[in-house]
Order: structure tokens, then sequence, then C-alpha cells
């Protein structure tokens, strides 16, 4: 049978499962989800020894977090690319970072209902859902679950002086870093527990050489978040991310961070306009009032805490857990251009719930006849905390509802109206994407990402003189990016200036040479001017700097197999390349079936290149998809004993053959 406290461990995690069962509706949104997953290929193949390599070495989305990206390998190896599992995983990461949290305040508090209490707000909060219906926050809920095994790994080491207990706190932290850096307060969170309630630093319980030796033996520790402040801050500046003085000046900064802790503090009371993305204000009086206010309150909070350390221990507790938590992520070092995250609050907030808590509880004790009205006002706030986070979970159902919500409680957001444009053009309303997206541009006019993004909405308008000019200025303001180098280079291809286009996918290749578009570009440029040769060798290249990617794959296997051009054909090595970019597939893409039987075809092997054609025409039916005529035609040559040929060259093009 069950003890008390497991039982209710149990019941916080099915309560916070039930709460959250509408993410399972959610699908993926364009905000940082397409660097994690669906654009991801190393990701999306799953546990693989190049995707195992990459996650240790890289600094993809500005950050260094192996375990993240090990995560992300995970869910898609045993659920493919589908959103429902994924967020059933963030789900159960958070239920099961509320019931460790109840489970660490019984071993440090022995509080039980307060304790419950403090971990039905953390599970059940709104300010949470971002951590959670955010699939790219899978490192908030999995760091979070490591730090608080370290926590309960360190308090049995101070406790019960249980010498292996320290290194599996080092080693849990370890692992909580390598799933999101924001852990390194948690050595000085140990610190702050040995003052209380652990009562090993306090001056009435021990001597300066006492209060020194608790610092030093943290010193593997203290190493191991240096180490992780220094990556993750090379990382960020590689990715372009950190702001600098000039761009943003120190007293701006500390402005900025001051009326952030106070709009922290604020949502956590009163959590009402919730959105993914806060514009920082467009006027400095209102930055200085909103620092100025917001200064005044955490002062009074601090005096507060301070005057209470003896009596009420737990006040300075949860505000110096809250204040030195959001110090990683407060905006000194401004990464972005968000004034708050509602996810920075994940592990923070413990501090502030558990001052309230806790005063409540002593509050109910110094005399019965309050105990009836502060068990009444908690069920209160639980309550509450449920309805809204009920509310608020519907506006995570896809990209248009959460940046559509956002533009309606938020004004001048230049990041929401380019996510919201590109949410429409998915949906295939270009025209009004087009709109959103010059919204952000009169708003921010020296944004590379904006330009890049009205430059294929021009594209899909058949605009491409326009399209042109706006990658031009894309590459004006952002000219080391190879992305925008790509984009002009496809812009020119578009106008069919395709001897003009192939310096850009130089350059981007340049730039960054695992850039795979920029080669896979290249070689379409070339074999539209007709110059075959040259352009195999840059899908050849292709590959090499992305083996596993299909759809290269599957367009160097047609050039190789259906090539008019007997210099370049080679059906043998595209049977190779269309064989694995099947295989990658799951044998499900018409288009991949039918370059197959190209391929087949072209070795002379007419009896298998017909049972791919007549696949790939029986899956493109049963998906209703258009282009039928083509591959009926292929089918027949192929029934004839005859291979396919067709001719890449764009004969409208002036440029001659060298």
């Amino acid at each position: 049978m069950l003890s008390r406290p497991r039982s209710i461990a149990l019941l916080l995690i099915l309560f916070t499962l039930v709460i959250y069962l509408p993410v399972l509706r959610d699908d993926f949104i364009n905000f940082d989800d397409q660097v994690y997953v669906t654009e991801n290929n190393l990701v999306q193949a799953g546990w693989t020894w190049a995707g195992v390599k990459w996650a240790f070495t890289t600094w993809h989305g500005g950050n260094w977090h192996p375990l993240t990206w090990l995560s992300h390998m995970t869910d898609c190896e045993l659920f493919g690319v589908n959103p429902s599992a994924h967020h059933a995983v963030n789900a159960l990461f958070h239920a099961l970072n509320a019931a460790a949290l109840f489970l660490l305040l019984q071993r440090l508090f022995k509080s039980m209902w307060a304790n419950a209490f403090i971990a039905a707000v953390f599970a059940w909060h709104p300010l949470h859902i971002e951590s959670v219906a955010w699939i790219s926050e899978r490192k908030d809920v999995l760091s979070t679950l490591f730090a608080l095994l370290s926590l309960h790994a360190y308090v049995r080491y101070a406790r019960e002086k249980y010498r292996p207990a320290f290194w599996w706190a080092l080693g849990f932290l370890a692992l909580g870093l390598l799933s999101k850096p924001m852990l390194v307060t948690i050595p000085f969170i140990f610190l702050l527990l040995d003052w209380w309630p652990l009562d090993r630093l306090r001056p009435e319980t021990a001597g300066f050489k006492a209060q020194a030796a608790l610092i030093v033996e943290k010193w593997p520790f203290f190493i191991m978040v240096a180490g992780s402040c220094i990556v993750t801050y090379l990382a960020q500046r590689a990715s372009e991310a950190v702001m600098t003085l000039g761009q943003l000046s120190a007293s701006l900064r500390f402005e900025e961070s001051v009326m952030a802790y106070g709009l922290y503090l604020f949502k956590t009371v009163w959590p009402a306009g919730l959105v993914i993305l806060y514009p920082l204000p467009n006027h400095l009086h209102l930055i200085h009032a909103a620092a100025a206010a917001s200064g005044a309150v955490l002062l009074l909070f601090s005096w507060l805490a301070w005057r209470l350390r003896r009596t009420a221990p737990y006040v300075l507790f949860g505000w110096a857990w809250f204040m030195g938590m959001m110090l990683p992520v407060i905006g000194l070092v401004k990464v972005g251009s968000a004034l708050i995250a509602d996810r920075y609050t994940y592990l923070p907030m413990v501090g502030l719930i558990t001052a309230v808590a806790m005063a409540a509880r002593d509050l109910a004790a110094w005399h019965p006849a309050l105990r009836k009205p502060v068990v009444a006002l908690a069920c209160l706030c639980l309550a509450a905390c449920i309805v809204l986070t009920e509310l608020q979970l519907p506006y995570w159902r896809n990209s248009e509802t959460l940046f559509k919500h956002t533009l309606d409680l938020t004004t001048d957001n230049a990041s929401a109206e380019v996510n919201y444009s590109a949410a429409l053009e998915r949906r295939g309303d270009v025209t009004n994407a087009l709109i959103y997206c010059l919204r952000a541009e009169t708003l921010t006019p020296e944004d590379a990402n904006t330009h890049n993004n009205l430059g294929f909405y021009y594209l899909d308008l058949n605009r491409t003189a326009d399209a042109v000019a706006e990658f031009q200025l894309a590459t004006h303001y952002g000219p080391q990016k190879p992305l925008y180098h790509n984009s002009l280079g496809l812009g020119l291809v578009a106008e069919k200036r395709f001897a003009d286009a192939l310096p850009e996918f130089a350059r981007a290749s340049a730039l960054d040479p695992t850039f795979v578009w920029s080669r896979y570009e290249s070689g379409d440029a070339l074999l539209k001017l007709g110059r075959d040769t040259e352009a195999i060798d840059q899908f050849r290249k292709a590959v090499l700097v992305d083996p596993n990617n299909y759809q290269i794959l599957t367009h160097i296997a047609q050039v190789l197999a259906s090539s008019d051009d007997p210099a370049i054909r080679d059906g043998k090595t595209a049977v190779l390349f269309a064989q694995k970019a099947n295989d990658l597939t799951g044998g499900v893409q018409p288009y991949i079936l039918d370059v197959l039987g190209m391929a087949y075809a072209a070795t002379g092997d007419f009896d298998d290149a017909v049972k791919s054609a007549q696949q790939a025409l029986d899956t493109a039916r049963a998906a209703k998809l258009g282009g039928l005529e083509v591959i009926e035609k292929r089918l027949a040559s192929y029934q004839a004993r005859q291979p396919w040929t067709e001719s890449f060259r764009d004969t409208s093009a002036p440029e001659k053959k060298p």
C-alpha cells in the first residue's frame, strides 16, 4: 500500500496529465519547432551515430544542450514526426516534475499539505503552459527533472552525510546543464538550502571556518557551471543572438531587467494577458517609469524578507530562490528582443510559491479561526490556476491561433507579425501573409529575416522583381547569413538569371560549408544552364554534407537516371540514391517511388521499374495528389521496355554551355 506522500505524488501526476490533455490536439508551431524537429533531418532520423555526434558538437539553435537533442531524437525514433506524441512526452515530464518537487519539499519541510499546495500550483499555474505546450521547450521540463533529482541527492548528502549522494547531485546537475544551461544557479541554491532549512550555514550554527568549508566543498559544481556559462555565451554569440553594448546600453539593460523582475512577480500573482512574445516598450519614458515602480517593489520585498529572516526564514529563502534563479535570463546579458518569457519562470517560481505557502501555514497555525479561510483561499487559488490554464491552452493549438492571440494582446510586435504571416502563408493565404509581414517591416525596417520572408511571399505571387529586391535587402542587413544569399539566388533563378544566381549560391556555401541547400540550388541552376557535369558535382557535394537528405538524394537520382546527356547518366548510382531516399521515408512517397522507377529503367530493370511506377501511381491516387498523367506516361514507357529521358536545361535561358 502506498504511503500518503506517495499517493499525493501519484495524484499530482494524474491530475496534471488530465489538465494538459488538450495539448495532444496541438500541432507543431513555426517558432523554433522547425529548428528542433520539423526541419531538422538529423533529429527526424532518430537515433543515428551521425545524429548523436552532431548533438554533442553543434551550437545549432544558439545553445549547447546535447541531451535535449537526444530527447527529441528519441521521440522521432519512437513516434516519428507526430506532434501529439511529442506533446505527450512534454506533459509527462511536467507531471513527473510536479511529483519530484513535492517529494523534495517533503524531505525539506515535513508540511505535507503546504508542500502539496506548492507542487500543485507549480503544476497547474498558467505561466507554465509555455514550457509544456511548446515542443521546443522540452529543454525546460527535461532540465528541471534533473535539477530536482540533483536537489534530492544534495539534501540526502547534507542530512545523512551520505557521500555518494554528493556525486549523484553533481551527476544529475551535469545532465541538467546538458539539457538547458539555465541551471547554472543550482550550486547557489545548495548554499541557500544550507542556510535554511538545512541550518548548515547560519551564523548561529556554524562558525566562519565551517561556512567557508561549505562553500569550498561545492567547488566541482562551481567549476561545472562556469564551464557551462562560457560554452553558452560562445554558442549564443556565434548565433549572433547576444546584443552588444552598442545595441543596448548597460543602463538600459539594467532598467529593463528591473522591469522584467517586476513583470514576472506581477504575472505570478495575476497571470493575465499571457502571450508567447512580449515586445520591448518603444518609449524610454515608459521604461524609466516601469523600472522605477518595479525597483521600488523589489526593494520593499527585499527589505521585508531580510527583516523576517529569523522569524520567518522561508520568506527570504523563497525570495532569494526566485531572484537568483531568474538572474541568468533576466536580461543583463541580452539575448533576443523579447522583454520577458513565461517559460523562464518554470523553476524560479517555486521560491515565491514556497514563501506564500509557508506564510499561510504559519498563519493558520497561529489562530485556529483562520484555518478554514486559509484552506478555502488555497482551494480557490488552485481552482483559478486550473481554469486559467484550461482557458489559455486552446491558443496553443497551432501557429495561427497562437500568434493571432499574441497580436490581439500586444502592440508593435514585429516578431509576432512575422510568425503570424508565416502561419497564414502555410495555409495558402499569401495575400494576407504579405500584409502582416509588411506591417512587421514598418516596425523593424532593418530586420533581414523580415525582408527574406517578404521575398518568398512575392515569389508566391509571381512578383519576382519585388522578391529579388527584398532578398537584396536581406543580404544587405544580414551579409554573413548564408540563408539570405541562398534566397537571393532563388529569386534570380525565378527571373531565369541563372548565371547571376551562381555567385550567390557560392557565397552561401563559402559562409557555411555545411549549408546544404546552396549546393543543391547551385546544381539545379547549372542544370538549367546545360552545365550538367558541374551540376552533378554540386549535387554530390551536397550529399556528402547531408547524406540522409532524402530530397537531395531523390533529385540527384532523377537527374542521373533520366538526363538526356549520356555523359552524366548513371542508372546504377541513381538506384542506390533512390533506394536510400525511399528507405528514409518509409516507402510511401509517390515522388520518390516514381524516381526509383526511373532509376530501375535506366539500368534495364523494367519489371521493377513498372512495379515502382505503379506503386507511385497508386499512392498518389490514394492521397488525391495531382500530376498523375506524367507518372502514367512513364509507366507506359517502362511497359514498352523504354527508359525515361528528359532535359533539365531551360531553353529560354540565354546562357550557353561553356
